[in-house]
């Protein structure tokens, strides 16, 4: 999905506003592939990828003044944080106030693009911005339903790493970062003492909740969803999924138990202040130097797997996460969207931008750079090419981030407090998750 800053709770809004809603946004309530009744101007929602939105701002506004340069077209910029930018997005879809492109977290394009509200990429518009073979394939696999036109384009790529503090593993006399989960769990507890902690959480973030648990759940042998896409949360393989990242808390003891609050990044402010050694999280080498980390404090490697080597299937150790560009589907300025996301699509701009943000790029040629090379991002990439799997592209997912996310997050509330995380109660916990979506 999106990049993980401060993704809070998607549920004030429920989806079921968007599949309800009609084709509409980009402020025009008229059908069909928007107009070009504004041809000069373009409105951009951008999602909160830096350390903050003015950060945000100062990487975005040259490039797309260099865009209206080359084209004539003002682009005026919000960027959104991630606590409000589904909202919002579903508020446009009924409404029809909305702006003319936008940024989406993948997990979403199954579910906004069953809204018909936005513009479906199908082999006509993919060669106006230069093809779909330009992209990476599994950034592709984020972008719709698979058999459909893709929603959205890809923008930005990432995926999950184990990133470690190098100092607080000297100190607890551990020379390499954990391959297994057994391994992590050892180390954790050598280090999980005197006020110190080995493993940040965001218990209190759904979506975070929901990423780590997916990529359990495949290791565990669980979907979540059946093929025809009906929701399957209580299989066993779900439920050990969730009670094994709950225990890490509750049993192992090696999650502090005020990480069950968290939801806008305080782990990883834990973690630059030698508080905590290892998080789970996605490209965060720009917020660590923004907390004034230097790049060799820490480290990276790939998240744990049973087997210590990530692959598919049961080797999974990451949902495929990044950022995708979505044009409204009644646009006033249709051309002046498709040549933007052309623009910001485009090699070089791929390489700027995804340098800034410390992304990996969904475009191939611009993976090519040597600043992608990086120890970091070669894990990232790695992790995307081969361990890494969508979650799934069905028109309920951000419902099941809100169901799935909120059972973790009580469960959480509940190891915290000192009680028994048993596995009935995480069974209870997942068929209210279930029932809920059945009632949607």
């Amino acid at each position: 999905m999106r990049r993980f800053r401060a993704a809070a709770s998607v549920g004030a809004v429920t989806l079921s506003l968007a599949l309800t809603a009609t084709a509409c946004g980009g402020g025009s309530t008229t059908g069909g592939e928007g107009s070009n009744d504004s041809p000069k101007t373009l409105t951009y929602w951008a999602s909160n990828q830096g350390p903050n939105i003015e950060a945000d701002k100062k990487i975005l506004r040259p490039e797309l003044d260099k865009f209206e340069k080359k084209t004539g077209i003002k682009v005026k910029l919000e960027v959104i944080p991630w606590s409000e930018l589904l909202n919002k997005i579903l508020t446009a879809t009924t409404s029809g106030q909305g702006p003319d492109v936008l940024n989406i977290g993948n997990t979403w394009s199954a579910s906004l693009q069953a809204s018909g509200a936005l513009l479906p990429w199908d082999e006509k518009n993919f060669d106006k911005i230069g093809g779909k073979d330009r992209f990476v394939e599994s950034a592709l696999g984020s972008a719709g339903a698979p058999d459909k036109d893709p929603a959205a384009v890809p923008l930005y790529s990432m995926a999950y790493a184990l990133y470690y503090n190098k100092k607080m593993f000297k100190e607890a006399g551990i020379d390499k970062p954990p391959a297994t989960w057994d391994e992590l769990v050892e180390d954790g507890k050598k280090i999980s003492k005197g006020g110190k902690w080995a493993l940040g959480a965001e218990g209190a973030n759904l979506s975070n909740n929901i990423h780590q648990v997916f990529a359990l759940g495949k290791q565990h042998g669980a979907d979540f969803f059946t093929e025809d896409g009906k929701a399957d949360f209580t299989s066993d393989g779900a439920v050990a999924a969730v009670k094994q990242y709950v225990d890490m808390m509750g049993k192992d003891k090696i999650i502090a138990p005020g990480n069950a609050e968290y939801a806008q990044n305080q782990s990883l402010s834990d973690f630059a202040k030698d508080k905590t050694a290892m998080v789970l999280w996605q490209a965060a080498a720009t917020t660590f130097k923004s907390q004034g980390m230097s790049d060799d404090e820490w480290g990276v490697a790939p998240v744990p797997v049973d087997s210590g080597a990530p692959g598919q299937g049961k080797a999974t150790n990451s949902m495929v996460a990044g950022i995708n560009m979505a044009v409204f589907k009644n646009t006033k300025n249709i051309d002046g969207s498709l040549k933007f996301v052309k623009f910001m699509t485009s090699d070089a701009e791929q390489k700027i931008l995804c340098k800034s943000y410390g992304s990996v790029p969904p475009v191939k040629a611009a993976q090519e750079d040597p600043a992608f090379d990086r120890p970091e991002l070669k894990v990232l990439r790695d992790t995307l090419a081969k361990s890494a799997a969508p979650l799934p592209q069905v028109a309920n997912e951000s419902q099941f981030e809100t169901a799935v996310g909120t059972a973790v997050k009580n469960l959480f509330a509940k190891a915290a407090d000192g009680r028994e995380v048993t596995t009935a109660s995480v069974k209870a916990e997942l068929v209210k998750a279930q029932q809920q979506m059945s009632q949607q």
